[in-house]
């Protein structure tokens, strides 16, 4: 198949004055709450908002992505962070789904490989997880499922056990096996197991595109800070649109 290259030109010159903290994230008194900062109707807007909070800051790699070599990584999209009765629902999180699910299908079009995370623990694996949060997810919790709007499109899942779904998971070697060189990362929660996650990519060698608007977590402040970590040595900030786009170009460029 014959691939189509999509350029993310996203990089952009140095401020010429460093701007101050307080321009860039807000000084809760508090622990920030759980807030749905994207919603439906702005979570382009507000992704393209923090992406230039970060410009500011430090230039943006500009990587050629090529959807031929590109897998898709959709880490814990699990009915205990994405449903109402949880406790550890994330109100953000439901305005990125419909987004995920158009950068999955457009993966799945032209026959690139989906893989979904599931975090899954038992007393023995859990390490700090067990006395680091209020319980652990296990295979017999009532919300351990993937969100049933991705139904379709799952067919390759990473049982992990901690933040990193590279560690002690079959990722790396089923990325290897299809041959891919480039990882697309969505998903929950942004400062944890997603930006872990992309962090280990990069160490293992993948050039790695982080979905700005495909991510979610607790607070703005968190997903803030992870774009900012994450685009100074890590991984090309990336809309999910761009993606689709890259994706709709291949399978054009790939007809006969």
């Amino acid at each position: 198949m014959k691939s189509g290259r999509l350029t993310v030109q996203i990089g952009v010159q140095l401020a010429t004055q460093e701007p101050a903290a307080h321009a860039l994230f807000s000084e809760p008194e508090t622990l920030p709450k759980k807030s749905a900062y994207f919603q439906s109707d702005n979570r382009l807007q507000q992704a393209r908002k923090m992406l230039r909070r970060v410009e500011r800051m430090h230039s943006l790699r500009s990587v050629p992505f090529s959807p031929s070599r590109a897998a898709l990584l959709l880490l814990d999209l699990q009915e205990v962070f994405l449903h109402p009765s949880s406790h550890a629902f994330l109100p953000a999180s439901q305005a990125i789904l419909p987004a995920l699910v158009e950068v999955a299908q457009a993966f799945e079009r032209i026959q690139q490989p989906i893989f979904f995370s599931r975090h899954l623990n038992t007393v023995e694996n859990a390490r700090l997880m067990l006395t680091w949060w209020r319980e652990l997810i296990t295979a017999s919790h009532p919300l351990v499922q993937i969100h049933p709007i991705f139904e379709p499109f799952v067919k390759h899942v990473i049982d992990k056990s901690q933040y990193d779904a590279f560690y002690q998971t079959p990722l790396e070697e089923n990325l290897r096996r299809f041959e891919v060189s480039q990882l697309v990362i969505g998903g929950v929660m942004t400062h944890l197991c997603c930006e872990t996650t992309a962090r280990s990519a990069f160490q293992r060698g993948f050039e790695t595109f982080f979905l700005v608007d495909g991510t979610a977590t607790y607070h703005e402040c968190y997903h803030q800070a992870t774009l900012l970590n994450l685009t100074q040595g890590f991984a090309v900030p990336i809309f999910c649109y761009e993606i689709v786009a890259a994706c709709n170009l291949s399978e054009e460029t790939a007809k006969p």
